[in-house]
This record gives structure tokens, sequence and C-alpha cells, in this order.
């Protein structure tokens, strides 16, 4: 991974010239959340953190970069100097990649010199932003397909080279279980798939001649793209004459990939020719512009599709292209006295949640089966086995106050840097994300209006907000 130390908006390096001058003794602790789900779903899929890693332990500045700064005649020499010999000294908890994650809860946490925690917003943000927004398309498109395979095929249709490569890595994260990105395939070891382009069955003579040479080729993957001139007519009919030739030499076909058209009723007429005419085993392949909605549309007309190629609406996110995650400045400290932060605006959603703190996950006491998440202070310790009251993390939420009882608990936030951070490959990584999701309440995971899933507060953690929102009141009256 290239070095992206500067990546960074302009205004981080000049708070991080100020802090080094006005604030040299100052730790901070910054909070990475997000507020609303993309696509009204209930939660978001982590993603991006190994990225992460990576970029802040290489995070330093070359000559060159030093040089250019000084170009910019901005900053005083002093920080420029610290810059040219930049040792990272931050500290960062997240959750695992792969984790469902919702609103206002922490999904990673920055504690270092203030100077240099600042420095980290942009590039933090771009990554676990993007990586998090494909991860839970990817995993909306999983769930319409109900068990049927989603093959990544949006390179050409992503925005540059690093969201192609990194947003099939992502994908992988979310459910999906191949990629046309030979790039992708090697750097994360994701099987690669893929068919032909019509240019292929343009360039020979005719259609049956472009299959038999296809098949020539590549006996043991002939997966044929039947619609280039007629689906019904031709395409399929050609596919069968070189399936049955293939079978003679001792070969099986894959099956066929149709891409315009009525899909659900030619793959209908599809199913009905290839099995009669012996091939029963073939897969049909549906692509062209799917996402979430047009799967389950032609699921529930009972279209016999085996696997799903999508791209563009995938690698993009194209109904719900952003995920807003912010950084935010939660506390500072300074010779071990801890000065909660919050953020006040004059829309209540906007309200952040102070101090250093830990996220949980709740269960029914003694199963896998999650019911809520708690947020809380660092310093408080949570149990289960007595009842203990909480708020809705949701400040417009009407139905604030609960009492719960009788649960258990897990700690989401890990340390990862500078600890050892446990690498884990993609598909790793997505088999612990499905074992997550299992544990959330079915009614959570719907694509249309799923229930909402509690995200609450201690008490103490409720307390400190107020009462550090009636200062800031105080103070800008």
């Amino acid at each position: 991974m290239r070095n992206l130390s500067l990546l960074t908006d302009l205004y981080e390096f000049s708070m991080a010239n100020g802090f080094q001058q006005d604030l040299p003794a100052t730790n901070a602790t910054f909070d990475v959340f997000y507020r609303r789900v993309p696509d009204q779903g209930s939660f978001v899929i982590a993603a991006g953190l190994q990225q992460v890693v990576d970029a802040v332990r290489d995070f330093h500045f070359t000559t060159s970069d030093i040089t250019y700064f000084r170009e910019l005649g901005l900053w005083s020499d002093a920080f420029l100097t610290s810059l040219s010999q930049f040792q990272f000294n931050c500290q960062l908890r997240a959750v695992p990649e792969g984790t469902p994650v919702f609103p206002r809860e922490p999904l990673l946490t920055v504690t270092g010199p203030i100077a240099q925690a600042q420095l980290l917003e942009t590039l933090v943000l771009n990554i676990l932003n993007h990586q998090s927004l494909i991860a839970t398309k990817a995993r909306r498109l999983t769930y319409a397909a109900a068990g049927r395979p989603i093959m990544e095929f949006g390179a050409r249709r992503a925005q540059g080279p690093d969201s192609a490569t990194y947003g099939t890595r992502a994908a992988v994260i979310g459910g999906a279980t191949s990629t046309s990105n030979v790039q992708a395939g090697k750097q994360f070891n994701v099987p690669v798939a893929g068919t032909m382009a019509h240019s292929w069955i343009e360039a020979f003579p005719d259609e049956l001649t472009a299959f038999r040479r296809w098949a020539h080729y590549y006996p043991d993957n002939s997966a044929l793209l039947v619609d280039t001139y007629d689906v019904l007519n031709s395409g399929i009919p050609n596919a069968i004459t070189v399936f049955k030739e293939l079978r003679q030499a001792g070969h099986e076909p894959v099956g066929i990939r149709i891409d315009s058209g009525d899909v659900a009723v030619l793959a209908e007429h599809a199913r009905k020719m290839l099995d009669d005419a012996g091939f029963p085993a073939a897969k049909i392949t549906i692509s062209n512009a799917l996402d979430e909605a047009i799967i389950t549309s032609l699921l529930q007309q009972g279209a016999p599709i085996d696997n799903f190629g999508i791209g563009e609406k995938l690698i993009t996110s194209a109904s719900a292209p952003v995920l807003s995650g912010v950084y935010k400045l939660a506390a500072t400290e300074i010779d071990g006295q801890l000065t909660p932060k919050i953020k006040v605006s004059a829309s209540r959603e906007k309200l952040t949640l102070p101090g250093k703190k830990q996220v949980y996950r709740l269960y029914h006491a003694g199963t896998r089966r999650a019911f809520a998440d708690l947020i809380a202070l660092e310093t408080e310790t949570i149990m289960g086995t007595s009842t203990l009251a909480v708020y809705n993390s949701d400040p417009l939420s009407l139905n604030h106050q609960q009492r719960l009882q009788n649960f258990d608990v897990e700690p989401l936030l890990m340390p990862v840097v500078p600890s050892d951070f446990d690498q884990r490959s993609v598909q790793q990584i997505q088999a612990d994300s499905q074992g997550r999701l299992a544990e959330l309440p079915a009614a959570t995971q719907r694509l249309v209006n799923p229930d909402s899933y509690p995200v609450y507060i201690t008490t103490d953690l409720y307390q400190l907000q107020t009462e550090l929102v009636a200062k800031a009141v105080v103070h800008a009256n």
C-alpha cells in the first residue's frame, strides 16, 4: 500500500500546526461514527480497518513532502521539522471488520497527541466510509439473492482503480463470492469469475463458431453469453449444440449468461430448454444493472436463476452512494486529567456523545441472540446480572428511558494499533460477518422497512452529555 499521508484536507495540517504550538502536551480522543444508514437500512457493515491500520503504520512525510509544505508558506518551521521526524504515537481501537454497526456508536476511536490524531481524519474517513458503504450494499444484495452467489463485476464502472480494487474487497466482506477484477483477485486472494463479452461473439462469422472456439480453449469453463443476437432462437440452441459436443468429449458445461431483455421470462424458457436437452445442472447467470429490488422481484416471480453478476449498482452503491461517517473530538487529556468534549448543534440529531467510550453488544442471557447495543463510558463496568437503567442514544427518540436485566455483554471496540493486529483474509472476515448477522433479530435485516435495533447509552453517559449541553447553552448565551 502506497504512503497516503498527504491524503488529508489542508485544514487538518493547519489545525495540527496550531495544536502543536498551543496544546503541545494535549492528548485527544476522536470517535468515528455515522448517523444515517444508506438505503433506509438498519445497520452498516464495518469494513476498511485493515487499510486504515496499514496506512497509519506507514504514516510519514518524505523530503519532497516537506519541500512542498515549505513552498505553501503556511506553517511554522518547527511544525515542518516535526513532520520530517514524524513518529506515530496514536492508539486505535475498532470493531472488527464485518461487524454490523448501528448509528451513533463508535466503530473506531483514535487516541494520541492531538496534532497527530487530527491529521488522520480525512484518511481514516476516506477508507472506512468507502469500504463500509460497499460492504453494506453487498450485504443487501446477498440477502436479496437468498443463498445464490453474487459475483462482483463492477471494475469498469468504479470511480477509479482504488475504488474498484478495494471496493471488491469490501464487496466480498459483505457477501460476494467472486469478482471479475483480476487485480483484486490476486491482491486479496478472491476467486475470479467471468464469461465473455459480446465482442467475442461478434468477432466470429457466426455465434455457433464463436461458442465452439470458446469451448475449444476453455472446455471445463464454458459459460456462454447467449444474448448477442436472439436468446431463445439462437443463443440457447447454439449453446446446447456446443454443450452436447463438450459432453461427448468428456467435459461438462458450466452454463449460460443472459445480459439483456426480460430476464425472468428468458430464464424460465432457458431453464426448460436446457433441462429438455439433458443439462439440468447447467447454471443460469444474469447480469445487467441489477440491484436488490430487481433481484427480489425476479425471485418472487420464480425466475430460475442460479447466479447474479452485479456491476455498477454494487461497486458504486448507486442507490445510496455516500456513507457520511464523521470524525469527532470526544475528549482531551493533559497530565492524566480527562476533559470530555461535545458538539452541540441547532439540530439535536447532530449532538455527539462525549468522553472515552466502549460499545457493547447485548445478548439474551445464555444465548447468542443480540437484542441491543450499549454505549458506555470506558471507566464503567457493565454487568447483566442486575437491572441497568439506560437511555436511547437517538436524541430524537420518544421512548427514551429503558431498564434492562438478565443479559450477557460483549465489548466491540478492540485495540488494533499499536497492538498486534489480527490480519484475517477477506473470506474469514466474510464468514465472521455472516455469523454476526445471524445473531441479530431477523426483522432488523429486512431490506424494506427493517425494524430498528436499539442502541442505548448508560445513565452516566446520558448525564454527562446533558451536563455538557447545559454548559454549552449557558456559554452561548
